[in-house]
């Protein structure tokens, strides 16, 4: 019995040595260490592949990130006289010829590109009877009634860099101060420019 063992220990010897060797035992030992050796390199190879691939799907990943930023902004619309104050003078109304005076100024204003501006002026400070009036700067308390218009160029808003001129007229009749007492006359309107 023990020779038979040291026998097959050496025919396994033999076997590890030369595969080619003719012997059922051989044979049967050979191919499980072929088999045995082949599955090694496919689980080799199985690790190899799903290692680039989850490299490969870490990559693809990181640079899959992205992020779209919208920009917004809006321009006001806007518009602004360049001088915070004007002067309509009627200079000096003489009754002895009765006739209606008129007057004018020039004044500058701009308003944002694209917007169309709106121009109102306001009642004044002495305003009755629906009419604007200058009050005698005195003691009399006398009111001389006038009319205002106001004018702007035909020109288009460009904004500060293009401003533009307002035309503003006023009338006095000869029937409102004939029969004033003889001093000087003043009133405040505030006029108001929107776009």
């Amino acid at each position: 019995m023990r020779v038979n063992i040291y026998t097959k220990l050496n025919a396994r010897s033999r076997c590890n040595v030369d595969c080619n060797t003719k012997c059922n035992y051989t044979e049967y030992r050979c191919k499980i260490h072929g088999a045995s050796r082949e599955r090694k390199m496919k689980a080799l190879l199985l690790l190899l592949v799903a290692g680039m691939a989850v490299l490969l799907l870490s990559t693809a990943a990181m640079a899959a990130g992205s992020n779209t930023l919208t920009v917004t902004s809006s321009v006001t619309g806007t518009c602004k006289f360049t001088s915070a104050t004007s002067t309509l003078n009627f200079g000096a109304l003489d009754p002895s010829v009765g006739t209606a005076v008129d007057g004018s100024v020039t004044t500058q204003f701009w308003c944002t590109k694209g917007t169309t501006q709106t121009l109102a002026a306001g009642n004044g400070a002495h305003f009755a009877a629906g009419k604007r009036n200058m009050l005698d700067t005195g003691t009399s308390g006398d009111l001389i009634p006038y009319t205002l218009t106001l004018t702007p160029d035909g020109g288009t808003n460009g904004g500060p860099g293009s401003p533009r001129t307002l035309t503003i007229a006023g009338q006095v009749l000869g029937a409102d101060y004939t029969g004033k007492t003889a001093s000087t006359y003043s009133d405040s309107v505030v006029i108001d420019i929107t776009p």
